[in-house]
């Protein structure tokens, strides 16, 4: 007993050591200590060491625990949601909307989640809570891309322009390509104008039509309302309305930009 209690000492005092020090490199920080295990985040060089923590028991020889703030950006599946769109705890958090994805982290009771996207299936969650992570010491120097990436990559700073910008086959083609849109999602419903072909639309930063927005494929379209009047990124495909000069977004993927 004293032998394992001086070793865990031990390796606590040198977690503490290197949470002082500074990284000289990208490093990954891993769900599990296995370097196939799912990032949970990738620390940028320069940055200092977090904090280590024995939270989770002793770190197997190599490896470094360490506790990381949140938020971070995860995805649930909707059956996972409660009737009042609260993740339910005992929930798997995932690091991207898709089966055989890497689990960031298990929802427990009293933890905090607000939903930022919808993604057919699945919902994608801002997760606020701080996650024990694991760092490879003996493998610094190189930090691992995470294991799966997200549906919605972070969207460019560039203002949104129409449809024409996009870069891929034009939208009259027979080829359907994902790609990203950015704008103001906003309805078209009123009691002033006609019925319009689909109940929302795309504008950009003057207020013109970018496209109309086909959400029929994001389930929890209760949410869709939340959305409105708010700058937002879409995953989808660009498309003719038939019979119009019209175009429509058939969309994949939302979130708030």
């Amino acid at each position: 007993m004293k032998i394992k209690f001086i070793l865990a000492a031990a390796n606590l005092a040198w977690c503490t050591a290197l949470s002082a020090t500074t990284l000289s490199v990208p490093t990954a920080v891993q769900s599990q200590p296995d370097p196939a295990s799912a990032v949970i985040v990738v620390l940028k060089a320069g940055s200092d060491m977090p904090a280590a923590t024995d939270k989770a028991g002793p770190p197997p020889a190599g490896w470094t625990a360490v506790e990381v703030a949140g938020p971070f950006e995860g995805y649930v599946r909707n059956k996972d949601l409660s009737k009042q769109l609260d993740v339910i705890p005992g929930a798997v958090v995932y690091t991207a909307p898709k089966d055989g994805s890497g689990v960031l982290a298990t929802f427990e009771k009293g933890d905090k989640a607000e939903i930022t996207g919808l993604h057919g299936g699945w919902t994608q969650v801002r997760l606020d809570k701080a996650l024990v992570g694991f760092i490879q010491v003996s493998a610094q120097a190189a930090a691992p891309a995470p294991s799966a990436p997200i549906a919605v990559p972070q969207a460019s700073s560039a203002p949104p322009a129409g449809p024409a910008s996009s870069s891929g086959p034009s939208p009259a083609g027979n080829s359907a390509v994902s790609k990203l849109f950015e704008g103001t999602l906003e309805t078209t419903r009123s009691l002033l104008t006609p019925r319009r072909p689909y109940d929302w639309q795309l504008q950009g930063a003057d207020g013109a039509r970018i496209a109309y927005v086909d959400l029929s494929r994001l389930l929890l379209t209760d949410q869709i309302e939340n959305y409105g009047g708010h700058a937002v990124v879409i995953l989808g495909s660009l498309k003719p309305v038939k019979d119009t000069s019209d175009l429509v977004i058939e969309a994949e993927g939302l979130r708030l930009k």
